[in-house]
């Protein structure tokens, strides 16, 4: 009885891998006529691709494929080990055909592309992109996925696998991360499907939770199907662009205003800070400037010296009275004066 029930369960397990089986991808590494590979890929397996054909060659945009040679041409060696070298495809994305014995295209092998990876992280408690800010400690957080590397699991069904590496105030590099509810979920070798993708559609990290200090943490995302990071590490392809974000209790933009309120009293009360401040230590003179003290202190002689009245008017009279006259004629006057007066005197003495 227990081996019947053994067979029969052999019977549907294998049933079940059959009806399975054709919705599965051949693998990571196999690739199809017209599949996409990416710069860097390594032990694909193009059997299929190549068709039997030994060579593939590239022409430049608008090029005449069918009457011109190919503008850059490859030997396939071993068409179940290739290599997307770096340095041989990296200049020539786009479609790759099979040539034939007489060098002429023979259809498309395959499409060569150049990564893009990107990734996002936001803040599932206010639903804000904080990629690169801030979130408020205690808040949930979950990550985006922006990159073309899910056509390898549009085309070939196994999807990418793609790491998050989120690393911590002090340097370490968490594997998994803690939601709010205690669930650990892991962040290696994400099987990434589609583009923007979302990493569960619960948040995974709790930012309150003890295991995370305050303080800014470094995120990016790694790719490295088939060695594509090992042979081709470029930051936005194989390795996203690394981002942070700060994990803190208040707003850094308010905390960071807390010491200029501080310091402005003390640059304000500094003499040497504003030219305003000079003015009450500088001496009396600075009252020159005014128009009501300059007649006071341009002429103090006026009150010095002053002159009774009745002088000043007496010496107006005489000034007055006296006629200008020209020069010798004074002299003259004089003389005839006294010799008028001599003959007086001797007149009065005769009588």
């Amino acid at each position: 009885m227990i081996e019947r029930t053994v067979s029969w369960s052999l019977i549907v397990l294998g049933g079940l891998i059959l009806l399975v089986a054709p919705t599965m991808g051949a693998g990571l590494n196999t690739i199809s006529q017209g599949n996409t590979v990416f710069i860097g890929e390594q032990g694909l397996d193009i059997t299929s691709a190549m068709n039997g054909d030994t060579q593939i060659g590239w022409w430049a945009s608008g090029a005449a494929i069918a009457t011109s040679s190919p503008d850059a041409q490859v030997v396939i060696s071993d068409p179940r080990n290739f290599f997307v070298l770096p340095s041989q495809f990296s200049s020539y994305s786009g479609a790759w055909y099979r040539l034939n014995a007489q060098g002429k295209p023979d259809g498309v092998a395959f499409i060569v592309a150049d990564q893009s990876l990107d990734i996002r992280t936001e803040d599932t408690t206010v639903n804000v992109d904080e990629t690169d800010g801030w979130v408020s400690r205690g808040d949930e957080v979950r990550f985006r996925i922006d990159t073309n590397l899910n056509t390898i699991y549009t085309q070939r069904g196994t999807a990418a696998p793609i790491t998050i590496k989120v690393q911590s105030p002090d340097g370490g590099i968490y594997s998994a991360l803690v939601n709010n509810v205690g669930a650990t979920t892991t962040l290696e070798n994400i099987p990434v499907t589609a583009s923007p993708f979302y990493y569960l559609t619960t948040p995974i990290w709790d930012t309150g939770n003890s295991l995370y200090s305050v303080g800014t943490y470094t995120i990016w995302a790694e790719c490295n199907a088939n060695n594509m990071k090992n042979n081709y590490e470029v930051a936005g392809k194989t390795i996203s662009r690394k981002t942070s974000v700060r994990d803190q209790d208040q707003n850094p933009l308010i905390s960071a205003s807390v010491p200029t309120t501080i310091e402005t009293p003390l640059i304000t009360a500094t003499p040497t800070a504003t030219p305003s401040a000079k003015k009450p230590t500088t001496s009396p003179t600075t009252v020159i400037t005014s128009p009501s003290v300059t007649p006071i202190t341009t002429t103090p002689s006026l009150t010095a010296t002053t002159v009774p009245v009745s002088i000043v008017s007496s010496i107006h009279t005489i000034v007055e009275s006296t006629p200008t006259k020209s020069p010798g004629f004074g002299a003259v006057l004089t003389l005839v004066s006294v010799c008028a007066l001599a003959a007086v005197i001797v007149l009065k003495k005769q009588h």
